[in-house]
């Protein structure tokens, strides 16, 4: 894989999030990028029940571009990549690390290809009633592994189809510019933007 950057694209008042997703895929469609299946990346977050570890989380993570590979991210920050066999780890921790009720999160759509780029739209949905709680937008650059020596490239490409809402990378991506990227680096950043609209959605209900 290449340099991937994840972000948000705004849905503006009076407008759905499927008519926005229209909007940039076709948009995209003009630029001559052609569909290249589906994907979907999602969250459940698990709660410690220790005494010692109150309040402590962990993040599970899956993308479907590392179908075989599950990302457990804890909320110190640190990542563990893992087979699915975690899953089932898990499941035998729920008495310890029940989920947390309401708070799976995911983000789906199309998936296009563009001569080195791979792009993704991705409508985000959370909580019991499955609702629509904004679009975020992957791009990935495949020839290259060093986010700082493509950058601009990539926004510049970015700008091409989603406008002025992308100036500058992610807070996570910032601290990455410098080092090779890995898969790892996607899930924090889908993880960054999940807590965003996890705490925009609880926010709303309180």
């Amino acid at each position: 894989m290449g340099v991937v950057c994840v972000a948000s694209y705004p849905v503006p008042e009076g407008k759905s999030g499927q008519q926005i997703v229209d909007v940039l895929q076709s948009r995209l469609e003009q630029l001559g990028a052609e569909k290249s299946g589906q994907f979907n990346v999602d969250c459940e977050t698990y709660q410690s029940q220790v005494p010692s570890a109150q309040n402590r989380l962990v993040h599970l993570l899956h993308n479907s571009e590392q179908p075989a590979t599950c990302f457990a991210v804890l909320d110190t920050g640190t990542c563990l990549v893992a087979d699915n066999l975690f899953n089932l780890l898990m499941l035998k921790l729920k008495n310890f690390y029940p989920t947390r009720k309401g708070f799976k999160i995911e983000s789906k759509g199309q998936r296009y290809s563009l001569g080195d780029f791979i792009i993704k739209i991705g409508s985000v949905t959370f909580g019991q009633n499955i609702s629509f709680k904004g679009i975020l937008v992957e791009v990935e650059y495949c020839p290259c592994m060093v986010p700082g020596d493509c950058w601009d490239l990539m926004k510049e490409f970015m700008q091409g189809f989603m406008g002025n809402c992308v100036e500058n990378p992610s807070n996570y991506l910032k601290t990455k510019m410098d080092i090779m990227y890995t898969p790892a680096d996607t899930i924090q950043q889908y993880l960054e933007h999940f807590k965003t609209f996890r705490k925009e959605s609880l926010a709303v209900t309180r």
